[in-house]
């Protein structure tokens, strides 16, 4: 049995890694997140409290975390400001969180030789053509478009520089887009879903024709404990589950699945610099660590996803309006 010291744990892909490590292994956990607007302390309600223990506090304090790392055998950071609208917006949050956050994490670690897993996403790559034959791999040069992708690109590298310059003994996995449930609801898929449920219709940046390789969160987690388990200190490994799908098709396969007409939604202006194809190639992981993805027809993860939308509302509802509010703002 391991403590795993989890950051963001209350928001969407760490409570989900933390549901998923409490179900299906005998390690303990604590969470440590600062329970900004995307954290949400009721994502990790009906957890066994002898297996976790929740503190709210800030990656970036440097004392709170000399004071954790003696008590865990593993950092997984996954705390990021993580919304592509809002570090247009606004970037300072990102940089705070995603570079300096992530500097304080390391530092800790390095210091209380901790083994640490860093969470990243696949957007530090930039974007593909889309009729590009390739897809991203480790060795892919980074590329991002947006200051929260250069924000994670930043912290990516300092991971790796810790690594060589004082042995941190650290992975890197970067990610492709995540869907399931406890997911807020300024995001695209929950965001068209909820959209629906409150008899509105879903929103469709441009003219949809962004590709994004869709994972369900469950099997980002599964990734995520294989690589903490069998993954080598140092290396980096792309998480994805072949989940290519444009944004047309997942907004017209979110009304089919929920019974409503294929084009029933509107077209709103796009975002700046929208990325136009992520495409992520896992063939690392799964041949070095073994990991399969067991959500392989999105489809079918996709009406499991409604359905949790359905019987949630208590849990998405408070967030609603203020998202709708942000989105009107910007005409989308």
């Amino acid at each position: 049995m391991s403590t795993f010291l989890v950051t963001g744990g209350a928001g969407f892909i760490g409570s989900n890694f933390i549901r998923y490590v409490l179900e299906s292994t005998d390690h303990r956990v604590i969470v440590l997140d600062k329970l900004t607007y995307a954290g949400n302390r009721s994502s990790l309600e009906g957890l066994p409290a002898n297996r976790m223990t929740f503190m709210q506090g800030d990656i970036a304090d440097l004392g709170l975390l000399d004071e954790l790392m003696p008590q865990v055998d593993a950092v997984v950071n996954y705390a990021a400001e993580s919304h592509n609208d809002n570090s247009l917006n606004d970037p300072r949050p990102f940089v705070d969180t995603n570079i300096l956050g992530t500097y304080a994490l390391i530092e800790s670690a390095r210091r209380h030789d901790i083994r640490f897993h860093h969470i990243s996403t696949d957007e530090v790559y930039g974007d593909l053509e889309l009729d590009d034959p390739d897809r991203f791999t480790e060795t892919t040069p980074y590329n991002p478009s947006s200051p929260y992708s250069s924000t994670k690109a930043g912290s990516d590298l300092l991971v790796r520089a810790w690594v060589r310059s004082f042995g941190l003994r650290a992975t890197i996995s970067n990610c492709s887009n995540n869907y399931g449930p406890y997911q807020h609801v300024e995001k695209f898929i929950p965001r068209q879903i909820t959209n629906v449920i409150d008899g509105g219709r879903p929103r469709l940046y441009g003219e949809g024709r962004n590709v994004r390789d869709w994972i369900h969160a469950n099997d980002h987690s599964s990734a995520v404990l294989s690589i903490l388990e069998r993954g080598a200190v140092g290396e980096t490994y792309l998480i994805g589950a072949d989940g290519e799908q444009n944004n047309k098709a997942v907004i017209e396969t979110i009304l089919e699945v929920m019974g409503e007409p294929a084009g029933a939604y509107d077209h709103v202006v796009d975002r700046p610099g929208h990325d136009l194809r992520y495409a992520i190639d896992s063939a690392k992981l799964r041949t070095e660590l073994g990991w399969l993805p067991q959500y392989s027809d999105f489809r079918a993860g996709l009406e499991d996803t409604v359905q949790w939308y359905r019987d949630h509302e208590p849990w998405w509802r408070p967030q609603k309006a203020a998202a709708e509010a942000k989105y009107q703002l910007t005409g989308q």
